[in-house]
């Protein structure tokens, strides 16, 4: 491979743990607060921003989702890295959701009948969950909470909200079908992700 073709070390380092992280959150919080600073219109703005931060959302939970089944089949330089760094990853999901969340309550203060009815009160409810898992599982990312907790149930704790967000999306993005036909794209590629982590992997064959 050609050196000139590696990334240089300064910006290698910008793509590993927290400053990943930091890059992340910073690009999430520039990308969300683009529409306020474009529109005239607070409402559209603040519908533009949920849109958004769901699309960020989606795509970081796929990363964290798909990182250990990633780096089981194909360790490669792109699976290793997705998997050292599933925590940064997940925890931009974390801030992702937070802006999202912030924009929402934002939709619902400036214009509560859109709110309303954009949404329900089992929408709200199992959002709220979803929320709570996604705060439990980003407080307790630390190796210190984890110590805490113990192995068995910060697996049991993490386990259960990834599938629950899992499922969350797949409801979300499908209820949304009618409206819309583009919105099979991003229910077609969870399933396949859950294919993916869920498919048990090959054993090598000996040749004699």
């Amino acid at each position: 491979m050609d050196p000139r073709l590696l990334p240089h070390p300064a910006r290698a380092r910008l793509l590993e743990g927290r400053r990943l992280l930091a890059c992340l959150s910073l690009a999430l919080l520039l990308m969300a607060a683009s529409p306020l600073l474009v529109l005239p219109d607070l409402v559209p703005a603040l519908r533009l921003a949920i849109h958004l931060t769901a699309r960020s959302s989606w795509l970081l939970f796929l990363l964290v989702f798909t990182a250990s089944a990633a780096a089981r089949r194909w360790p490669g330089a792109l699976p290793r890295w997705q998997l050292r760094n599933r925590r940064p990853l997940g925890l931009a999901f974390a801030v992702s959701h937070a802006i999202h969340l912030a924009a929402i309550l934002g939709f619902a203060s400036r214009d509560p009948a859109g709110f309303h009815q954009a949404s329900s009160l089992g929408n709200q409810i199992t959002g709220g969950i979803a929320y709570a898992f996604i705060a439990l599982m980003a407080l307790s990312s630390s190796d210190t909470v984890a110590a805490w907790l113990g192995r068995k149930p910060w697996g049991r704790l993490h386990t259960a909200g990834i599938y629950y967000l899992w499922i969350s999306f797949i409801v979300t993005f499908g209820k949304r079908i009618p409206m819309s036909s583009s919105y099979a794209v991003p229910v077609a590629i969870l399933l396949l992700a859950l294919a993916f982590r869920l498919w048990p992997q090959r054993k090598p064959q000996l040749t004699s």
